[in-house]
């Protein structure tokens, strides 16, 4: 189970240096984008760098990745078994999170990075990443209803643990199009952190603006988010725009409005568009993003859907269904390290859809064989828009899937 708390990471990581300083990234959507973003512009300008994010897609060492590639097997094996033993002799109770956590410090300490940019697990204030040492800048993107059950019921209540990555004297980025109320609480608690907030402003931004014509609103937002952070590091390399705007425009953030084949197992040529989407802000964003590109068509979208248990599942389907659209309902299958993640019952996940005022043309019920989904979506759809969403474990599916069909 998820507990909270930094007793049990600060015990693990006593004896770790923590010689680079950390960018540490917290809020509710954009976090693993606004990474992405920054180690683009590190490697841009030939900075060595760590980055540490989750979900995992495929498996737990996908999370750590030096410079531009994702941590050997091997490197991850040997300090992952040496913090195991670290807390089995200590007898200190780490939960799978907090394992992993010291794990990747411990790598980016052997690596001699200059930076690490961090994401932030679960909240903010009790986050195991939250034992950084050494943070230069921290970052809040977006903020929205989720993890209440951990976080507080209200969106100022989560906004509030989210504030808890600041620190005296450091700066903190924040997205300014969050809600004035948001906004309230960050500059409540910056002020008695001691910390300064800048907010970041897509329109008044100057790589942002460059991108306007190529990026989503929502990914202008995070890359602005993502750019104020660096400046605020690497001053001397804020001026470097064009190599900058070169670096962004190339980065691809797995799971994220992502355009994949899925030929390989369903012989359907057309790609699909892929999003890990997950809460009704993020679905948000996924439905002005298929309405723009896919419903213009004019055809109707044929969906491949999950959801994690404890989802706010009908604000989602509000936001993303149309009338004529399609649907296969899936459980993802297990999620490795983490079981106590669960997925809505998809016949339950059908009738949430059926209530949600919208005029379904076809309904699938996939139970958990997602190749049976994908093929009936594929089939149903012929050769119209197909979107997998509802999920960052069923997008985590579909990658494994492809890469067992690869060779």
């Amino acid at each position: 189970m998820v507990n909270l708390g930094l007793a049990r990471i600060s015990a693990l990581l006593k004896q770790t240096p923590q010689t680079w300083k950390a960018i540490h990234v917290a809020g509710t959507n954009g976090k693993g984008s606004i990474c992405a973003y920054l180690n683009a512009m590190l490697r841009a300008n030939q900075i060595p760098c760590g980055r540490f994010t989750s979900p995992h897609l495929v498996e737990p060492r996908d999370c750590i990745s030096i410079n531009d590639s994702i941590v050997s097997e091997s490197k991850f094996r040997h300090f992952e078994d040496m913090v195991k033993r670290r807390n089995e002799e200590q007898q200190i109770g780490a939960s799978e999170f907090e394992l992993l956590t010291a794990t990747a410090f411990e790598i980016f300490e052997s690596e001699n990075i200059e930076f690490g940019i961090i994401e932030v697990g679960l909240g903010g204030t009790l986050d195991a990443t939250n034992a950084l040492k050494h943070k230069c800048v921290t970052i809040i993107s977006k903020i929205g209803l989720d993890h209440q059950s951990f976080l507080g019921n209200t969106i100022e209540e989560i906004a509030s643990q989210k504030a808890g990555i600041m620190r005296k004297s450091i700066p903190c980025v924040v997205d300014s199009s969050n809600s004035n109320s948001v906004l309230d609480v960050l500059r409540k608690h910056a002020e008695e952190a001691g910390s300064s907030i800048i907010f970041a402003d897509a329109e008044s931004n100057d790589l942002s603006s460059k991108l306007q014509d190529t990026l989503e609103p929502h990914q202008r937002q995070n890359l602005a988010c993502a750019y104020g952070a660096f400046r605020l590091a690497l001053p001397q390399y804020a001026s470097s725009i064009d190599s900058l705007v070169s670096a962004v425009r190339n980065v691809v953030w797995p799971g994220r409005l992502q355009w994949v084949s899925i030929e390989k197992i369903t012989h359907r040529k057309e790609n699909v568009l892929l999003d890990g989407a997950h809460n009704p802000q993020s679905a948000e964003a996924l439905s002005g993003f298929v309405q723009k590109h896919l419903r213009s068509q004019g055809k109707p979208v044929t969906w491949v859907l999950a959801a994690t248990r404890g989802k706010d599942v009908s604000e989602m389907l509000k936001l993303i269904l149309r009338d004529g659209d399609s649907i296969a309902a899936v459980e993802f299958g297990p999620v490795d390290q983490m079981p106590w993640v669960q997925p809505t019952n998809s016949t339950d996940l059908l009738n949430t859809a059926s209530k949600c005022g919208v005029a379904i043309s076809s309904k699938f019920d996939a139970s958990t064989n997602i190749r049976s989904a994908l093929d009936w979506a594929s089939q149903t759809t012929n050769e119209g828009p197909l979107v997998i969403a509802g999920s960052l474990y069923l997008v985590s599916e579909i990658f494994k899937l492809l890469r067992a069909n690869e060779y």
